[in-house]
């Protein structure tokens, strides 16, 4: 009310849940007026140099650019002639049920676990029938999924395995990068992820036969000669994006180290307070953490989730409620029927996490500041 003392915050300014790490633009004026000048402003020489960059990061035989990741699992699947049911997590990003649901696919949902927030092995075994034609896996915030089990079921039933890897670029199974596992893998490069093209996505495979036809299919299904092989669409990369994306490889390695070291500092700060607990990351991954999320135990830490959400934001701390509502709760997938399967664990964790402020270049001492108020929030603290 006018004449009453605003509140004081933490935060004169609100603190960003998360913001691009990019690379100085005069040090990339140069090669931006070499692109001008060329007039070969799209999926030209650039964009075949970070595909061969990328492809050379991952370890993996190709690599395919396009505009976005969606668009990426969307073609992937189209290629690979899927029919039926696709079973995936509820815990996710709604990116992933779209592209199953645009090739006129049937999303089956499964449980994710507990620890690791990823889809759930066992769940996935028991949801298959004779209608399901692949899984697709999520390696959620960063951290990736048990692919060991995913790929046994997979040949076990015969079934595809795709990995909608938006999370991921820069995260390792047992030392060996995300990006080679199943039949192909699908990583965004929007502005908040650690590699970033501005917008975009890439698909890593080792897949010569797949590669090739991703790239006719980006391109209307048109392999250039103008007569369709295949019904594709327009998921081109700008030679622009792609010169971000080149740009923002070479600082990736150094990012991640850097958010792995940023998360070292909030669990130790926060790991004293009760009622909080974090994702499991195996010892021998690693994890992006494209995100940072904390689990809040209400009965321990004295106050839900939903409030310590709304008191953040007070203090002109950015959080966010990842992945709420669940996929299978949202209105666009609330019709498909569960089939009796639990999703106790997706619910549980989608109505109990918080995402909190977490970008590379972040300075520490907001962590701190940040630990700081959620200790204060905590109504259990001794």
């Amino acid at each position: 009310m006018a004449g009453e003392e605003r509140k004081k915050t933490v935060f004169k300014k609100p603190v960003p849940i998360t913001l691009p790490t990019l690379p100085d633009p005069r040090l990339m004026f140069k090669k931006y007026k070499k692109i001008v000048d060329s007039r070969m402003i799209t999926n030209a020489s650039t964009v075949k140099e970070f595909e061969e960059k990328a492809a050379s990061y991952l370890k993996v035989k190709h690599a395919v650019a396009l505009n976005s990741c969606t668009s990426g699992l969307m073609l992937i699947m189209k290629i690979l002639n899927l029919n039926g049911e696709v079973i995936l997590p509820s815990f996710t990003f709604h990116a992933t049920a779209h592209a199953v649901v645009w090739n006129g696919l049937k999303p089956v949902f499964v449980d994710c676990d507990p620890k690791t927030y990823n889809i759930d092995p066992i769940q996935v075994e028991k949801a298959i029938t004779p209608n399901t034609s692949a899984i697709l896996g999520v390696h959620l915030f960063g951290n990736p999924a048990n692919v060991e089990e995913l790929e046994k079921i997979a040949k076990k039933y015969n079934l595809r395995l795709i990995f909608d890897a938006a999370h991921a670029f820069g995260s390792k199974r047992k030392k060996k990068n995300i990006g080679g596992f199943g039949d192909a893998e699908s990583f965004s490069l929007s502005p908040t992820k650690l590699l970033t093209s501005g917008e975009g996505g890439i698909v890593a495979t080792n897949n010569k036969e797949l590669a090739d036809k991703l790239k006719i299919a980006r391109n209307y299904g048109d392999s250039g000669d103008y007569d369709c092989e295949f019904s594709g669409f327009n998921a081109r990369m700008s030679e622009f994006n792609a010169l971000m994306g080149v740009e923002t490889l070479k600082m990736l390695e150094k990012n991640v180290q850097r958010r792995n070291n940023l998360v070292k500092s909030y669990k130790k700060s926060l790991s004293n307070i009760p009622g909080i607990e974090f994702q499991c990351v195996a010892p021998a991954d690693r994890s992006t953490f494209k995100d940072f999320s904390i689990y809040i135990d209400e009965n321990k830490f004295g106050m839900s989730r939903d409030k310590l959400h709304d008191a953040l934001l007070a203090e002109n701390i950015t959080v966010k409620k990842y992945f709420y509502p669940p996929v299978h709760g949202q209105k666009a997938f609330k019709h498909l029927q569960t089939d009796g399967r639990s999703l106790a664990n997706t619910v549980k964790i989608t109505d109990r996490v918080i995402s909190l402020p977490l970008y590379s270049h972040m300075e520490e001492n907001i962590i701190g500041r940040i630990c700081g108020v959620i200790g204060k929030m905590c109504l259990h603290r001794t």
